[in-house]
């Protein structure tokens, strides 16, 4: 029989070199019976051009900044995470007012 050793470990992101970061205002999520496909893009404002263009096309086209294909079972433990952090972002900001922009 094998001996089997447990490691206990923290995962950190390396900051070395990569893909730098990406802004996204808008997510489209997909999937399949094995795993979910988030596509992240940037959505400017529309010139009237492409308003007049998207009324009649019911389209309006934003460049993919970054596709994520996660495992079904990543999916809960990223919601909760998410959820976390929206509660902990939202427990520290209320009754705070206007900071100044966002950037």
């Amino acid at each position: 029989m094998a001996d089997h050793k447990q490691i206990n470990f923290t995962i950190v992101p390396d900051d070395g070199p990569g893909p730098e970061r990406q802004y996204a205002n808008f997510c489209a999520v997909a999937h399949t019976p094995f795993d979910f496909t988030l596509t992240f893009c940037e959505v400017q404002p529309l010139s009237e051009r492409e308003i007049r263009e998207a009324e009649s096309e019911h389209i309006v086209r934003a460049p993919v900044r970054a596709r994520i294909v996660l495992p079904v079972q990543f999916i809960g433990p990223l919601v909760a995470a998410l959820q976390e952090n929206l509660r902990v972002y939202t427990e520290s900001t209320v009754n705070q007012g206007p900071k100044g922009p966002v950037h």
